[in-house]
């Protein structure tokens, strides 16, 4: 699908109420593989691929700003006034940043380990790892997502689910992770959500990225949201407690 100039990997599957998903860095539409089969069959799901991350060519002009415009373009393609909109990680700041400039389009806003603006430290971090990959590609990355994202319990308990996430990190275009990276590294927080939009938080108790800290504070200035902390659960929440995230979205919707 060609939007606003870049050409985007988008699935739209089923018939009903829209869900957009919306994947963090790193990561691709088959983070919510799960998720998208438990939908399809009431909804209509729209996965995307952001610009320069999995199957999306690398794009100019990467920013939390350019990947919420690109959703509005997605809904606008695929015909749809509303969504349901879910956001893991850096996601979560792109669909708070979508439901900031498009409250219309936005139903309802679930995040899933949802992340602070970046400290100091952490816009290095992602600026160090940018050059990282650019100088030596994926692989070099890859072994810190897995060892640092994930719970304990995930990487002994659930190997595959560790193979997924390497495979996710290493399959991505390296220039386009990069440009993704600096994204994160420029981001800045984009404000309360909406009091009067239903919002779900779901994050693991041991996500040392999107802490349950970051989505408490998130559901105190909302006012109304539902939080749930995920025992045992790192950063990549549909993947390593992909059945009680999937009942926790439904449930919700």
């Amino acid at each position: 699908m060609n939007v606003n100039g870049k050409e985007l990997a988008v699935e739209i599957e089923g018939e009903g109420p829209a869900v957009l998903f919306v994947h963090g860095l790193g990561g691709t539409s088959n983070f919510y593989q799960v998720q998208a089969d438990a939908l399809a069959g009431s909804h209509t799901v729209i996965r995307v691929d952001s610009a320069g991350a999995g199957r999306s060519p690398v794009a100019d002009g990467i920013d939390i700003g350019s990947h919420a415009d690109d959703l509005a373009g997605v809904l606008d393609q695929a015909g749809v006034a509303t969504a349901h909109v879910v956001g893991h990680s850096m996601g979560t700041l792109v669909v708070r940043e979508f439901a900031r400039r498009y409250r219309d389009r936005v139903s309802s806003l679930t995040l899933l380990g949802a992340v602070r603006e970046p400290a100091e430290a952490g816009r290095q971090a992602q600026r160090d790892r940018a050059a990282v990959l650019r100088e030596q590609g994926t692989a070099a990355v890859a072994p810190g997502v897995v060892a640092n994202a994930l719970s304990e319990t995930t990487r002994t308990e659930k190997p595959e689910v560790a193979a997924f996430v390497r495979e996710l990190v290493m399959r991505q275009d390296p220039e386009g992770y990069a440009r993704n990276c600096e994204a994160l590294a420029d981001a800045t927080d984009p404000g309360p959500v909406d009091p009067a939009l239903p919002l779900l938080l779901i994050t693991g108790d041991e996500d040392k990225v999107g802490p349950p800290e970051a989505s408490r504070e998130l559901a105190e200035a909302h006012g109304s949201a539902t939080v749930e902390i995920l025992p045992g659960v790192g950063h990549w929440t549909a993947l390593e407690a992909a059945r009680p995230v999937t009942d926790h979205l439904l449930k919700f919707l």
